[in-house]
């Protein structure tokens, strides 16, 4: 034996020792590792197929592990330090076929791969699995058919919270149905989220274990994960899910959610909670923080602990050290987000910026979509804001830009100039840019007016008319502080004696408890409740002033106002904040006196405020360079809870306060379109660069070759699974809430149409026709509504040709009542005028 097996042979020694295997009986134990264990092989070599054919010879296992039973059960092949270990999977496949093993490890003591012959590839790890955890891994026998034939209806989850929902009285009675619902908590799929579930079925059937689901704010990522889970645990593809979060107040919002969802059939825990028991689990669920610290991870679990994990908030959980931990485990891997961070975005990997190659393995490493195996940023399942407000489940916000005549020359280009007299009694002069807001320049004046213009402009509560509940994000915590203070000052101007400086409370890591009243807000119990209406469970303090605590993952559906009382320059971070208000939500939930629920005239709501005091939203639709080569982030350190330190600090630097007054110079508000905005556009707009510089495409359709044009835009982009481009990814980058036809696209691109046209204009047009050839003349809107129903809802054309209309009672589309109001001549008509002279392909979102 060479130094350098003897080498490899001490530390493989070593790993399986630390991992619970036992050369020698101890503690009443017998050994669990047979070395060097004689065995006969047959060899199945294609080469040696016609000469050697069944032929035996001897060979020698270099570790033989036995299971509790002391019958074979991992083979474990060694090879030399200079060897990858892989060179080594053909062999000990043959040993382990020798041997009835399911299991191989492969290594040379710095590189290990484990490997379930009846489970895919070797997959690296960086610890070898204990006795107990493989023990357990051997009891789920994998079947990916099974996961990809399982059906998942709207009613998949709603199964385990109710098995027998459909006999109960309360459902099958059509006017309880929907209090029934309610009442029971019982949590239907909508389409979307089974779309991707099946997104994620035809991955598994393509062969692949990583996947993506891109999903705005708002969108069920929980409810969805919820169904996926059962997916993978109902199958016997998962025995044990881990469930990974990126904040400690997370953890005990997941597990509530897969309490309600899943608590009849699925045991979950959080891990810190239960460190001796949570082996008993299906779902655990912990922050990446708690697994990273001391290397937990490694020291407290094992690879094969977990079948499948699923990443939450996934373009924060799996940055820096925490990839560690995502990548220790085996198994099916699923990231949650709404916004993954390309950052090889336009990166050219022959011409990295240095000559470090440590800089491409590091963008490598933190790019989203390539750890999740989206390797060509597509994501396995895309659903964004856009599609969320076309579908109704979402709404745009309206932009309120405030901008003051400080503020206005710290966005100017030659920032807020001050003059001043330095140590030498030289005057200078020194320019403050946007950037330095509340950390080198302060402003007690502008923070008054930005606090005045908030409270003048927010929207009201509809059920009590005070301030609607809002998040203020402040820059630093001493400008929360002060904008706390600031505000609870004039509220009780405004109110007197309602709120005792309750108005606002400042949510950031270092006040006590902070976490808790992220809750206390949600469920409206912050400084107390209902504080203007007895029967309206609504939160006593009206404004949280965060930093950074409130960004992501935070659910809070009846917000209706947000505040940018910062500059942002992050995509991401603006998207998630945006994300923060786009849920819908109806205030009469919270209001129980049904004699005042008749009075309320407009308790939906649709539409928030966005108060956005430094450009942001012009700086993402105008200003930010998409394309541009992201920089390399700086490691930072922890500050508490990540929202943005304490601040305030000037380090010696030289520090202005501008002690003067301040005036509002513009206010404009703005109600942002079906469109939204650029950052959710970016798609197209490349797509029409590339296009409209192909000048053989020019050429074809200046002379009206159409044919010509479509086929060759088909065949080099559609056809090309490198340009990666699709029609339905067009449709939703261009905000079109239906189908594109490709001469349409390249209509919009040359300029031959001015825009695209909506699902909602063709509709009118559509219907314009029918009352010209039928004249109703009574019901219009009934039938309007029914129309369009019918027109864009397959669900709803299968209702109705079925006859099955007790199902409209749940249906979100078409109401029963909505159904009723139709005269009755109508109800066949619609259905054969449509049949005949719509063509329904239009209208497919």
């Amino acid at each position: 034996m060479t130094n350098n097996e003897a080498t490899v042979r001490i530390k493989i020694n070593k790993l399986l020792e630390s991992s619970g295997w036992r050369f020698f009986a101890e503690g009443g134990q017998p050994a669990n590792i047979v070395l060097e264990a004689g065995t006969q092989i047959t060899s199945w070599d294609l080469d040696e197929f016609w000469e050697d054919f069944g032929k035996t010879r001897k060979g020698f296992i270099d570790f033989l592990l036995l299971n509790e039973k002391g019958s074979p059960f991992i083979v474990l092949e060694a090879k030399a330090g200079n060897l990858d270990p892989l060179v080594g999977k053909e062999q000990a496949r043959d040993y382990a076929k020798s041997q009835k093993c399911r299991f191989v490890i492969l290594s040379n003591g710095n590189k290990h791969y484990f490997w379930g012959l009846e489970q895919g590839n070797p997959y690296e790890i960086t610890s070898f699995p204990t006795p107990q955890s493989v023990i357990g891994y051997q009891k789920v026998i994998a079947d990916p058919q099974r996961l990809v034939d399982e059906v998942i209806d709207d009613d998949y989850v709603v199964l385990t919270q109710y098995p027998d929902y459909e006999n109960d009285a309360g459902w099958k009675n059509e006017l309880e149905r929907a209090s029934f619902i309610e009442k029971n908590k019982l949590r239907f799929l909508r389409s979307y989220q089974k779309q991707a579930i099946a997104a994620l079925q035809g991955a598994v059937q393509a062969g692949k274990d990583r996947f993506l689901f891109q999903m705005a704010t708002g969108t069920g990522k929980t409810l969805t994960s919820a169904a996926v889970i059962k997916l993978f645990l109902k199958t016997g593809n998962a025995r044990r899910v881990l469930f990974l979060v990126d904040r400690i107040e997370l953890e005990e919002q997941a597990k509530k959610a897969f309490d309600l969802l899943l608590k009849n059939d699925y045991k979950t825990v959080i891990y810190k909670e239960n460190r001796n028991d949570w082996r008993l689990a299906d779902i655990v669920v912990t922050t990446v923080q708690s697994l990273l610290t001391g290397n937990k991870y490694r020291d407290r679990f094992s690879p094969t602990d977990f079948d499948l994990v699923i990443s939450d908030e996934a373009h924060r959980s799996i940055g820096g050290n925490a990839r560690a931990v995502f990548d220790y485990f085996i198994g099916y891997k699923l990231g949650l987000t709404a916004t993954p961070k390309d950052y090889l975005k336009q990166f050219d990997r022959a011409k990295p910026t240095t000559k470090d190659p440590r800089e491409y393995e590091r963008r490598i490493m933190l790019d989203t979509y390539r750890t999740f195996g989206c390797a060509d940023g597509i994501p396995t399942f895309s659903y964004g804001l856009n599609d969320g407000v076309r579908d109704g489940f979402l709404i745009q916000p309206t932009v309120v830009d405030g901008r003051t005549e400080v503020t206005t020359e710290l966005l100017s280009k030659d920032g807020f100039l001050v003059e001043f007299t330095d140590e030498e009694g030289e005057k200078t002069e020194e320019s403050f840019k946007i950037r330095q807001f509340e950390k080198r320049f302060f402003s007690s004046a502008t923070n008054q007016l930005f606090c005045k213009t908030f409270l003048e402009k927010a929207f009201r509560d509809p059920i009590s008319g005070e301030i609607g509940k809002s998040i203020i994000f402040a820059v630093s915590q001493p400008h929360a502080l002060k904008l706390t203070e600031i505000l609870n000052e004039m509220a009780d101007r405004i109110f007197p004696n309602r709120y005792n400086s309750d108005f606002a409370v400042q949510v950031t890591s270092q006040i006590t408890d902070a976490q808790l009243f992220t809750s206390n807000f949600t469920n409206n119990n912050l400084r107390g409740t209902a504080n203007f209406l007895e029967t309206y469970r609504t939160s006593k303090a009206r404004v949280c002033v965060t930093v950074g605590m409130m960004t992501t993952g935070y659910d809070c559906p009846d917000l209706l106002n947000l505040g940018l009382f910062r500059p942002i320059f992050s995509p991401t971070d603006f998207i998630q904040i945006k994300g923060r208000g786009t849920r819908r939500h109806n205030f009469l939930t919270d209001l129980h006196d049904q004699d005042l629920k008749a009075t309320v005239k407009h308790p939906e709501k649709t539409a928030f405020k966005l108060f956005d005091f430094f450009a942001n939203c012009e700086y993402f639709e105008k200003d930010f360079k998409y394309d541009e080569v992201l920089a390399l982030p700086k490691p930072k350190a922890e500050t508490g809870g990540g929202d943005g330190g304490t601040g305030g600090g000037t380090g010696g630097i030289n520090s202005y306060e501008h002690l003067g007054a301040d005036i509002i110079t513009s206010l404009k508000e703005e109600a942002i379109a079906y469109g939204g905005m650029k950052i959710d556009r970016l798609y197209f707009e490349r797509f029409e660069e590339v296009i409209r510089n192909d000048r053989e495409l020019a050429a074809a359709i200046e002379v009206g070759h159409w044919e010509k044009a479509i086929a060759y835009v088909n065949e080099k982009f559609f056809a090309d699974s490198e340009q990666a481009y699709t029609l339905e990814k067009l449709r939703k980058a261009a905000a079109v809430d239906r189908r594109l036809e490709v001469r349409e696209i390249l209509e919009k691109i040359f300029g031959l149409i001015p825009r695209f046209k909506l699902k909602d204009e063709l509709l009118e047009e559509e219907f314009e026709k029918f009352v010209a050839n039928y004249q109703p003349d009574e019901s219009i809107p009934a039938i309007k509504s029914y129309f369009k129903a019918y027109v864009t809802n397959d669900q709803i054309r299968k209702i109705i040709e079925a006859k099955n209309y007790a199902e409209l009672a749940t249906n979100a589309f078409l109401s029963l009542d909505s159904f009723k109001a139709v005269p009755k001549s109508y109800r066949n008509l619609i259905p054969e005028y449509v049949r005949e002279f719509v063509v329904l392909e239009r209208f497919v979102s």
